[in-house]
């Protein structure tokens, strides 16, 4: 029996050993959790034995248990590198429609050819549908998660629509005469025929940029003509349909005329408090016979230009202090290429495109565990459920019992290796000591046989 209790002994601290072993090679594992050797006597009699005088069988290991503790989390430069501070894992699936989770702490993702998010194996990070504008999530169920993708363009082009502009025109200037037979001598590429001019960037609808321009023209005292260009051909500003609200055409010319009030706010009828828009179509030819669009693009795009910003908070002035352009904004956007991507501590997913497109592309997925020492280890940092460990429960980053994204940042195995060293000397020193009652019982077998 004593040789039995002995290799017992050496067998638990042979497990002892490979333990420790394994927690000293896995030092520098990213996620990687420690595991602890935990044994438990043998004892083994009957209701016939005197339990007084029973003597122990040995010693069994009763379980490999592994140590979910935090780890230290070490700052990347990659943007896709998570780590969670606090309870969690993150769910990742094989397959792009297989619902065969595996669970990880460890976050270093990457993106594969198809632009999903993917860790080290392959395996897809899951994560929650979200609303591409607000970001809103609607649901948090394990069931309704899938991959999270980050597409390198952003969507359709669209058509600029609306110019939102507001300005202030320098009372101070000496008003430019017309031609003196009521029409117009502005000429763009003639600057003495203008006093001050802006350009913002239009899109149309396949998404090519354009330049609109706008010039500014005093004629009199609180009196001003505004001209606009569209890659350099001039545009209609002054059609009958324009000519409301205290906002008149300039005879015989392409302008619109405005006039300001001697506090140099604009001269309206009320209840307005700004001009009232300009609306051009890009269909046709400009007064030359030019077409406007020559690139297959809608040319039934119209373009309302405001003098107000977005808010209609803003009207243009005139007041005695240089030109100044205070809004000027449109609504349209060419194709946009990924610039950057950001990651909040609720996991939240946002893509900004080179078109200044902000898109949510989806809120990372956390599960958390009844008993975390219950899942099963499958190798690669991973894990799976099981029967011990309990359902697993889904949540969002950041609140409740979950814990918080740190968006380029790793977390290091728990793995303190001062300890672990420690523990491979007590291992080594009981490995010895079970040896040597395993040599002592056998000197004494020897002795026994010995006897005549």
């Amino acid at each position: 029996m004593s040789f039995n209790i002995a290799l017992s002994g050496i067998n638990a601290s042979q497990k002892d050993l490979d333990v420790t072993a394994n927690n000293i090679a896995n030092v520098k594992t990213t996620g990687f959790k420690e595991s602890r050797a935990e044994f438990a006597d043998v004892y083994a009699t009957s209701i016939f034995n005197a339990g007084n005088t029973k003597v122990g069988d040995g010693v069994l290991t009763s379980a490999v248990a592994q140590q979910f503790s935090q780890g230290t989390l070490d700052f990347t430069e990659n943007a896709l590198d998570m780590a969670i501070s606090g309870n969690g894992f993150f769910a990742t699936t094989d397959d792009l429609a297989s619902r065969d989770m595996t669970y990880t702490r460890s976050g270093a993702f990457k993106l594969n050819n198809g632009n999903f998010i993917v860790d080290n194996q392959g395996n897809f990070l899951q994560g929650y549908q979200v609303d591409p504008n607000s970001g809103s999530t609607s649901s948090t169920s394990l069931a309704t998660t899938q991959p999270i993708r980050i597409p390198d363009v952003a969507g359709a082009p669209q058509s600029t629509q609306n110019i939102y502009t507001s300005f202030n025109v320098d009372a101070r200037l000496s008003p430019i005469p017309d031609n003196g037979a009521g029409g117009s001598n502005f000429d763009p590429n003639a600057p003495s025929s203008y006093n001050s001019s802006t350009s913002s960037t239009v899109y149309d609808s396949l998404g090519e940029s354009h330049i609109l321009t706008t010039y500014y023209v005093k004629r009199a005292p609180n009196t001003w003509d505004i001209y606009a260009t569209f890659d350099g051909k001039e545009i209609d500003m002054g059609t009958a349909a324009n000519a409301n609200g205290g906002a008149t055409s300039v005879a015989g010319s392409v302008g619109r005329r405005i006039q300001f009030n001697p506090d140099g706010t604009p001269n309206v009828a009320a209840p307005n408090v700004t001009f009232p828009p300009v609306s051009f179509v890009l269909a046709g030819n400009d007064p030359t016979g030019t077409p406007y669009l020559e690139n297959g693009a809608d040319a039934t795009q119209t373009i309302q230009f405001n003098f107000q910003d977005r808010t209609g908070t803003t009207p243009p002035t005139q007041f005695a202090s240089d030109f100044e352009v205070t809004t000027l904004d449109q609504d349209g956007t060419t194709v946009g290429r990924l610039t950057n991507v950001d990651i909040d501590k609720s996991g939240l997913v946002a893509a900004t495109y080179s078109n200044g497109d902000v898109r949510y592309l989806g809120q990372v997925a956390l599960v958390r565990f009844a008993n975390e020492q219950g899942l099963t280890q499958i190798g690669g940092t991973q894990w799976r459920q099981s029967i011990d460990s309990g359902e697993p429960l889904a949540g969002q980053a950041n609140t409740g019992t979950y814990g918080s994204i740190e968006a380029s940042a790793l977390e290091n195995s728990n793995v303190n290796l001062t300890k672990e060293l420690v523990d491979l000397i007590s291992a080594q020193r009981n490995f010895q000591a079970n040896s040597r009652s395993l040599e002592v019982n056998n000197t004494l077998q020897q002795t026994i046989l010995q006897i005549r």
